[in-house]
């Protein structure tokens, strides 16, 4: 049974590898891909023949020796320069058409994931899905799967694969050599004679085959070993990072003791696992080693009675060692590069389960279609919840018109925000009917707590998403003087981390800025104005509150002070729910 299930698993993950490796070979690149794998290949076959004529001149080199014979010994000399020069150029060509191929693979699988990750906003509901009970957690750390694993697999599958080929057209190449020159072996065995023909080749597939299967059993944890490597190494880093995005918070919050315990933690995973690596990694080499010395002499220590005998001169010695150096060589493939195989493995399970997060992202049951009645967002029917399935709350029958002003009000947890993540069609555990204007897409914008700045010029981060020339100086100094900026207006071009650099209420006072840049239809306020004063906050939302009017457009707001329900006229209200279905709470209009 056990034996079955092993073949299998690995008839799965070499399906797995090559359902990773192909698609760039058959993609839009795939006649320069598939051009530079030939030249490759056939720099390797290249290789491999000219290995086979250096082989050849060992006898001859070898034999002129002992015979001292001079001519022979001169002119073989400048026949190797020819073969050398040949051989480097081979060597030379061959690493770098194998770098360019890599390159542009990892250059077209990187856009490749890069699209995908950001593709019907698949890099923020793999983030929902990390950090949620109930469901199958998906791949940690994207970025590392992105940056590093993507160019890891596809240099140590090229080196790999290219590898593989080479020995097993240098045993195809040397075998013959090996088997010719080796001679047979005979012997005596209860009172009859037996013969072993191509003796040598025997005894080269049976040294390998041994060192091979005692290398699989001693080399195996490096496996799982290697994948919860760049795991852990993954967490230590993202930690660091996140403590410079925090690092105002962290501070003030006098954290530095808690952070540098969590970090130690981290990095104590890393070390400790590390140090698994390299006793299992030891091991290895200590069998590696012996076995690849072995080597040296036993082609030598199995020919010798021949060469003592007189059967083979030094020549033939020196050819038959050579051969059944290659031949080890190549049947030791497995052997030699079982540390690098199970470094790769763990980096191909490890975007495998990448690719498998992707197709299993949860595609929203909630109906979106165009409004029957011009410029209304109704919502018909709608059920709201958790990753984990847990019901939020359940809406009906509400509307908005262009011209209205709407306060959602309601508990803190209740699901007020989550409302606004199903409207904008990014929460995809949301199910019913939405029926929304025809410009809805093109002219909404959704104002969070907390924005989001690039890092950059703060020309960047007002105009954000869209390029910086679509508005002039003039505009933007406008947007920041209402937003009650008026003291960034001459620092356009400097770039900074702003989401750093400002103040809780300046950030949100330039992601206002933001909005009355862009000027949108459609406002969706989030506890945007919390940081805030009274006072500021009055002045943002009447200029808000002018910005849509103007554009006939309307305001949609989640917040607690008293003061924003001046500037609303009609209030959605979260309130407990009745006990029908699982929806804990139910919206309904005040």
């Amino acid at each position: 049974m056990t034996s079955p299930t092993k073949f299998q698993n690995f008839r799965a993950f070499l399906r797995k590898a090559l359902a990773l490796a192909l698609p760039y070979f058959n993609s839009d690149q795939k006649w320069k891909a598939r051009g530079l794998l030939a030249a490759i290949v056939a720099l390797n076959l290249g290789a491999v023949y000219m290995l086979v004529l250096i082989n050849d001149w060992n006898r001859v080199f070898y034999d002129a020796l002992q015979n001292k014979d001079q001519a022979t010994f001169w002119r073989e000399l400048g026949r190797f320069t020819y073969l050398a020069f040949g051989f480097i150029i081979i060597a030379v060509y061959r690493f770098y058409l194998r770098q360019v191929l890599e390159m542009r693979w990892r250059a077209w699988m990187t856009t490749h994931y890069l699209d995908r990750w950001l593709a019907n906003k698949a890099f923020y509901q793999l983030e929902l899905n990390r950090f949620s009970k109930g469901v199958d957690a998906p791949p940690d750390n994207p970025d590392q799967r992105i940056a590093e694993d993507v160019n890891s697999f596809t240099s140590a599958t090229l080196g790999l694969s290219m590898g593989l080929l080479n020995a097993v057209v240098t045993l195809a190449s040397f075998i013959g050599i090996l088997w010719t020159l080796s001679g047979s072996f005979s012997f005596d065995f209860q009172g009859s004679s037996h013969t072993i023909p191509g003796f040598m080749v025997w005894m080269a597939v049976l040294y390998c085959a041994v060192g091979s299967v005692l290398a699989h059993y001693i080399g195996r944890p490096q496996i799982q070993l290697n994948f919860q490597q760049q795991r852990v190494e993954a967490n230590f880093r993202n930690h660091l990072v996140r403590m410079r995005e925090y690092s105002e918070s962290i501070a003030l919050d006098r954290g530095e003791p808690v952070e540098r315990q969590f970090l130690g933690d981290r990095f104590g995973a890393v070390l400790g696992n590390y140090w698994q690596l390299i006793k299992a990694q030891k091991r290895l080499i200590w069998f590696t080693t012996g076995f690849g010395q072995a080597a040296t002499v036993f082609p030598f220590i199995v020919a010798a009675p021949r060469f003592f005998s007189g059967a083979i001169q030094l020549g033939e010695l020196m050819q038959i060692a050579s051969a059944f150096d290659r031949v080890q060589g190549a049947l030791s493939w497995f052997v030699d590069n079982y540390d690098s195989l199970a470094a790769w493995r763990a980096t191909t399970d490890r975007l495998t389960s990448f690719e498998e997060s992707f197709q299993a992202l949860q595609k929203a049951p909630l109906e979106t279609t165009e409004a029957t009645v011009p410029d209304t967002l109704q919502i018909d029917q709608m059920d709201l919840a958790l990753p984990g399935g847990v019901a939020l709350f359940s809406a009906h029958g509400l509307r908005l018109q262009a011209g209205e002003s709407v306060l959602i009000k309601g508990p803190s947890g209740s699901g007020k925000s989550t409302l606004f993540r199903a409207l904008a069609g990014i929460w995809p555990w949301a199910r019913g009917k939405l029926q929304r204007p025809a410009d809805f897409d093109q002219r909404v914008m959704f104002l969070p707590q907390r924005p989001y700045f690039p890092v950059g010029s703060l020309r960047q981060a007002l105009a954000y998403p869209e390029p910086v020339n679509h508005y002039g100086d003039q505009q933007l100094k406008q947007a920041l003087t209402d937003a009650l900026l008026p003291h960034l207006s001459t620092r356009l071009d400097d770039d900074d981390s702003w989401g750093q650099k400002l103040s809780g209420g300046e950030q949100q006072r330039l992601a206002i800025a933001r909005a009355l840049l862009k000027q949108p239809r459609w406002l969706f306020v989030d506890e945007a104005t919390s940081a805030l004063d009274e006072a500021a906050e009055r002045t943002v939302y009447e200029r808000l509150q002018a910005l849509v009017k103007s554009q006939n457009g309307a305001l949609v707001s989640i917040a607690h002070r008293p003061g924003v329900a001046a500037f609303h006229a009609t209030q959605w209200v979260l309130t407990p729910g009745t006990g029908e279905g699982d929806a804990r709470f139910r919206m309904s209009a005040a």
